[in-house]
């Protein structure tokens, strides 16, 4: 089961819990509290097994949706992953905001910019991955955290990011410490890149918050290519607009 679900099964337990104790000040049958939780359980079973944790995906994030500041935050963070991406030549072939936008793309997860992988797939299973590509990759991961950082001091997402990456170091003859010093390479690279391209990367939130097209996003980019002054890092850059 994964952790969403868990997550969601722990707080419908505290909830019928929390009911089952108050239920003879309410004169509530023990039954009722008795099947929710048997079904909430069973849901979440079914949940995990049968559809890998993309039911209990759809409720949280549904739930977070209703804070614009997480709105926000994932749209930032993702426009980071795609500005990242097309200033280092790596093609961006979709993008999803939110889980049910990835869910019905077909994509698991609770959204995310959909990259073309294929060269780096096929140079990793021939164990030839060149140490130019890996760079990029690697940069393009970190560019999400690297956003958030840049608009709110902190990043709350990119666990996910930081995995992939470190899943492919751990496939390549790379000592471990070579692995951490190429991590906050990627995250600087990134921060860079975010910091001289800083108009192009606002423009590409307002589009993407319209759910702009890849074509239309990417000619936003191109539009405002012009180097741009690099951001003062004295304090979190505030977000221009917020939904």
């Amino acid at each position: 089961m994964n952790q969403l679900a868990l997550n969601l099964v722990a707080i419908a337990v505290f909830a019928m819990t929390l009911s089952a104790l108050l239920g003879p000040m309410l004169h509530v049958s023990p039954a009722i509290p008795a099947i929710a939780t048997i079904s909430v359980l069973g849901l979440a079973t079914l949940d995990s097994f049968s559809w890998q944790g993309k039911g209990g995906t759809l409720v949280l994030d549904w739930l977070a949706s209703w804070s614009a500041e997480h709105r926000d935050r994932v749209l930032r963070h993702e426009a980071g992953h795609f500005l990242v991406a097309h200033h280092l030549q790596i093609p961006v072939t979709g993008y999803t905001l939110n889980a049910w936008e990835a869910f019905r793309q077909g994509h698991p997860g609770e959204g995310g910019v959909q990259l073309d992988t294929q060269e780096l797939e096929t140079e990793v299973q021939m164990g030839q991955l060149s140490g130019q590509l890996l760079d990029r990759y690697c940069a393009i991961w970190m560019a999400g955290a690297a956003a958030e950082h840049l608009c709110y001091g902190s990043a709350q997402g990119g666990a996910d990011d930081r995995q992939k990456l470190r899943m492919v170091l751990a496939q390549l003859p790379i000592p471990p410490a070579e692995r951490q010093q190429k991590e906050r390479w990627a995250a600087l690279r990134a921060k860079t890149v975010l910091q001289e391209n800083w108009a192009a990367y606002e423009a590409l939130v307002d589009a993407m918050q319209r759910r702009a097209a890849i074509a239309d996003c990417t000619q936003v980019l191109v539009q405002t290519a012009t180097a741009q002054p690099a951001v003062d890092l004295a304090a979190p850059v505030v977000p221009s607009k917020s939904s």
